[in-house]
């Protein structure tokens, strides 16, 4: 039963996501459409077979059975219904093939537009509302590196402080691990190691593990402190207090978090911890309870760490969300060449409705509306990107066709748009087929 409640939720969340993308996409070339006085003969939420609807002036708005997109039908318009009436008449002065190119292109491309101006919005209105959460990476005292970790073969040490990336120094470490940073051909990271800065380069090979092995987080940079203690745990019962910090364990030097709960975890017998607290520093013996491998304490809290708060006015917020929306775009784009190129696996790395409904419901678990939001805006770049690709069918086809014929003063004969409806429709139904497929292996093991 709860299997099917969870797969519910997965579903509302996916869906709610899903309908916002594609009503703001075809709301893009429903205006552009109605701006230029086309004929917008419907407006579909979902594909065919109609379910609802209500009909106002020329248009029919409704919704379809099929909730994997949607569609504007504009009078005169060769498109996904393959509809061709229309050619043995006459062109309406309503309809899209009597426009000029220059509206033409501007109604195509109005959905894409509205897709980006969605991602900004949502970026604009987070960071106007909620601020920005930030790590100085001059308040972390480096990091440590577990030896079977991705980072340890890829040269990084326990202790490094992390200084910039690509050729360049950042102040805080969201910068670190932008999307625009880490999907560039030679990414490399500066660090500062023992007194020396040098630069580290991450071998394009390395980039399939970064998601599933893991990769540099907070978490590797938080101190071995404490900030809480269970009752009636090995802990409490050894004396020790919030914001005490552990800082050896027989006779080893402390100075991580991660570090302190591989050390409790590994350990089958009483373990020699020397305590700061305050100016002071003691010992203790403690036994981890051998049943869940722990000893009752909490990790640091983010103020402990050294997070702070950037609150930003309106005008900081539209540069804020505006750059945002571009670092994501351009992490996104180059994400895509480096699949083309081959750095990185397609099968890994390209998901179909399974996977982005995962990934959906598992941002907003972890970090509620605000979880929610996020993973919106970064669909919404990634359906503005996928849809002026330069493939029938979508956006980018019908763009390549309308800038031909603004170039040679010629329009492409109907056949030839017919044609490439067609060889478009095939090349996504093997595209949503093989995404499906792979799903389905990667997460539910076929």
């Amino acid at each position: 039963m709860d299997w099917i409640l969870d797969l519910l939720r997965t579903l509302l969340i996916f869906g709610g996501a899903l309908m916002i993308l594609v009503f703001i996409h075809e709301l893009g070339h429903f205006l552009a459409a109605k701006l230029f006085g086309m004929r917008v003969e419907r407006f579909s939420i979902g594909f065919p077979p109609r379910i609802w609807g209500f009909q106002k002036g020329d248009t029919d708005y409704c919704i379809g059975a099929t909730p994997l997109g949607g569609y504007v039908k504009i009078s005169g318009m060769i498109d996904e219904s393959m509809d061709t009436e229309h050619l043995d008449e006459e062109p309406e002065p309503w309809e899209f093939r009597s426009k000029p190119v220059w509206q033409r292109i501007i109604v195509i491309t109005a959905g894409v537009i509205f897709n980006m101006i969605l991602a900004f919005v949502i970026y604009f209105g987070m960071t106007l509302s909620l601020g920005q959460q930030v790590l100085p990476l001059d308040e972390v005292e480096g990091m440590y590196v577990p030896e079977t970790s991705i980072l340890h073969e890829i040269g990084f040490k326990t202790g490094d402080q992390l200084v910039g990336v690509n050729g360049k120094e950042v102040s805080y470490f969201h910068d670190l691990i932008a999307a625009s940073e880490i999907t560039v051909g030679n990414l490399s990271y500066i660090i500062e190691r023992e007194g020396q800065q040098m630069s580290i380069d991450v071998a394009p090979g390395y980039l399939d593990s970064l998601q599933s092995r893991g990769f540099i987080s907070p978490e590797l940079m938080l101190p071995s402190m404490i900030s809480s203690v269970q009752m009636g745990t090995p802990a409490e019962n050894a004396g020790l207090k919030p914001g005490d910090r552990l800082i050896a364990a027989n006779g080893q030097e402390l100075k991580y978090w991660v570090q302190l709960v591989e050390t409790i975890k590994g350990a089958g017998e009483p373990i020699d911890f020397r305590i700061q607290r305050g100016d002071s520093v003691f010992a203790t013996t403690i036994l981890p309870d051998q049943e869940t491998k722990t000893i009752g304490i909490a990790a640091p809290s983010a103020s402990m760490l050294g997070y702070e708060r950037i609150d930003y006015g309106f005008f900081e917020s539209i540069q804020a969300g505006a750059s945002k929306t571009a670092e994501q775009t351009v992490g996104i784009v180059q994400g895509f060449s480096r699949m083309i190129s081959g750095d990185i696996s397609v099968r890994q790395n390209l998901g179909g409705p399974i996977a982005i409904a995962s990934y959906t419901r598992d941002a907003t678990d972890a970090a509620g509306w605000v979880g929610f939001w996020e993973i919106t805006a970064l669909l919404s770049i990634t359906l503005a990107i996928l849809n002026i690709l330069p493939i029938p069918v979508l956006d980018g086809g019908h763009l390549v066709f309308l800038l031909y014929e603004g170039i040679t003063r010629r329009e492409p004969s109907e056949k030839v748009k017919m044609a490439a409806q067609q060889i478009g429709f095939f090349l996504m139904i093997a595209l949503f087929i093989f995404v499906m497929f792979n799903d389905a292996f990667k997460y539910f093991g076929f």
